[in-house]
């Protein structure tokens, strides 16, 4: 053993390795990314990585490896699980040979998320167990121990880190390479009565899981990761669940004061029941402190009626801790002072510093998403249209002056709310926007779906070469997988052409008169058409020499900032100027400016 500083998503792939691991694969996602990005960056030999082209597709890999005995990790984040539920609310059902664990990285708050979901609610509904970490060291070690329950119980579990696990840093003790275990798989067996699905053997394995999980209720009581820690006062008759980074929170809340009864709770399903049982016994009130789902606090709940329990169970439900959002150490500080009756400091009073300035999101300088919505909002100026977006980058085109996104659910369903949208208002100018990693993702189907059903929309496909948003992961059009290999691109427009789209064309939309004309004459045609506007996302590429503005000739206008919101385009002194530090020399701009006071580093 040695110790190392590491941050949480690197702890959890070094544990994973060290477990024997086999295969990993994923989808892209903040909070998770940087797990599989750990494990192949490792290159350790007999571990097989890849960036699948959706969490479905990842999960249903994960299981046929775990299927030939394989230990298997599968990477998401808490929208993800969405996308893999199919597979995985059968697989349930099915089981597994070797270990597989499911990490799906939840984010309250969300930072960066569409939704606040909680994967505790998730296990409980997909009858799967759910491992919930609350430290750097405590990820690091409980990945190997998630291994070793699926293989036992023959089941895939789930692994449930959030934000501030996944991102912090500690300095962890974790194992030498000669301490790693080495697992070879067996292979395949063939049983088409284990690994078919039918109805009846889904029936049977309903109540084997039934029967498992009210044995892993038991077992889960003596797993050390779930703990009492006595009152510092015997005679205190309050107690605080925790879970989670929560519990870290309370834990440096309550060092050094008179705290009370504490259960940690690692295992939210199945529910540690008996250890609940003994924690509860003495106790006039508990008070539940998590995140996001008041899991704990039912769970308690429900264990005081079932025992006769007289335990008074506070948390969200009664509304002492909020209901959504993040804990932080503040928070958790003001509940637990609310609920034993600390007296809380007197503020002191400061001078309020100055407002911070507002700094709304928006795509970065030179990005080619802002040259493709401006030349469709040129093209349509006039026209009843609408704009369905999507999650990647270009949702930033939502924000102004853009003003670009008027829909944006989950990732691939602009295309299909177009469709729905033409069919209500057939005059509607119908527009999907989509990036490149995410048509090979999700919206394939649903261009097939608006062939298939005579829609009538433009789809714009915005073709940066990547996976931009998450990190510049490669995906089945860049032509490399997460292997290192060299392979062929899976062509965007041959993909489109061979599924029925009769117009397919490609534009650069930095040559934006060119892109304006593209789309008048494509979206005047009937029917499902598509424009692919290629251009490399800015940060791949070298920059270009920063544009220069030619005072002479600039009258102030402010058009070139009031219709781009270019960040490289700035005011000084009441006058447009460029930004030379964030400038890539894309020449929008210079297309833009009605005076041709914009020169870049062609011009000159």
């Amino acid at each position: 053993m040695h110790t190392e500083f590491l941050m949480g998503n690197a702890a959890i792939a070094r544990g994973a390795i060290a477990a024997g691991l086999n295969v990993v694969c994923g989808y892209p996602g903040t909070p998770s990314t940087e797990v599989l990005e750990t494990t192949a960056n490792a290159h350790i030999p007999g571990i097989y990585a890849e960036w699948s082209v959706n969490e479905k597709a990842a999960l249903e890999l994960g299981a046929g490896a775990a299927y030939c005995g394989a230990r298997s990790l599968v990477t998401m984040k808490q929208v993800g699980l969405n996308v893999a539920s199919d597979p995985l609310m059968s697989l349930a059902y099915i089981g597994v040979k070797g270990g597989m664990v499911i990490l799906v990285a939840d984010d309250p708050g969300p930072i960066s998320s569409q939704t606040e979901q909680d994967t505790r609610t998730f296990a409980m509904y997909s009858k799967l167990p759910c491992f919930d970490p609350s430290s750097v060291q405590e990820a690091y070690n409980m990945i190997g121990e998630a291994f070793q329950y699926s293989e036992r119980y023959h089941t895939p579990v789930l692994f449930r880190p959030t934000t501030r696990v996944c991102h912090g840093y500690a300095s962890i003790e974790v194992k030498d390479p000669e301490e790693y275990t080495v697992h070879q798989p067996e292979g395949f067996v063939r049983d088409p009565a284990k690994w078919v699905i039918f109805p009846r053997l889904s029936y049977q394995a309903h109540m084997q899981i039934e029967k498992r999980n009210a044995e892993l209720s038991e077992v889960f009581s003596k797993y050390p990761r779930n703990y009492i820690k006595s009152a510092v006062t015997p005679q205190c008759r309050r107690g605080i669940a925790v879970h989670g980074i929560s519990s870290t929170y309370a834990a440096d809340v309550l060092d050094g004061r008179d705290a009370p009864r504490v259960l940690h709770v690692a295992t939210p399903f199945p529910f540690p029941e008996k250890l609940a049982v003994e924690f509860l016994r003495g106790l006039d009130e508990v008070l539940c402190i998590e995140e996001l789902d008041p899991v704990i606090e039912r769970a308690l709940i429900f264990v005081c009626g079932k025992y006769h329990l007289h335990t008074n169970i506070r948390g969200k439900l009664t509304g002492d801790i909020q209901t959504a959002g993040e804990n932080t150490p503040d928070s958790v500080y003001a509940d637990l002072a609310n609920f034993l009756g600390w007296t809380l400091p007197k503020q002191t009073e400061t001078e309020a510093p100055p407002a911070l300035p507002v700094r709304p999101p928006v795509l970065c300088a030179g990005c080619p998403h802002r040259a493709s919505f401006y030349a469709v909002k040129a093209a349509m100026k006039g026209k009843k249209s609408v704009f369905c977006g999507d999650i990647g980058c270009y949702t930033l085109g939502n924000a102004m002056p853009l003003d670009m996104v008027d829909t944006c659910l989950c990732m691939g369903a602009g295309v299909n709310i177009t469709q729905g949208i033409g069919k209500i208002e057939p005059d509607t100018n119908c527009f999907a926007f989509v990036g490149d990693s995410t048509f090979f993702a999700s919206a394939i189907t649903g261009v097939v779906n608006a062939v298939y059903n005579q829609a009538n929309m433009t789809l714009i496909v915005l073709d940066n070469s990547t996976t931009a948003m998450t990190g510049h992961q490669p995906h089945p059009g860049t032509g490399r997988t997460m292997m290192g290999e060299i392979v062929e691109k899976v062509d965007i427009a041959a993909v489109l052409r061979g599924i029925g789209v009769r117009t397919v064309e490609t534009v650069d939309p930095l040559d934006l008169y060119k892109a304006i004309d593209t789309v008048k004459r494509v979206t005047a045609e009937q029917g499902v058409k598509a424009i692919i506007f290629k251009s490399p996302c800015a940060v791949l590429i070298k920059p270009a020499a920063p544009a220069a503005i030619d005072t002479a000739k600039c009258t102030a206008c402010k058009r070139c900032i009031k219709t781009l919101g270019c960040p490289g385009i700035v005011l000084k002194d009441g006058r447009p100027a460029i930004e030379q530090s964030l400038c890539t020399g894309c020449g929008l701009c210079a297309q833009v400016c009605a005076f041709h006071a914009i020169q870049t580093g062609g011009d000159k």
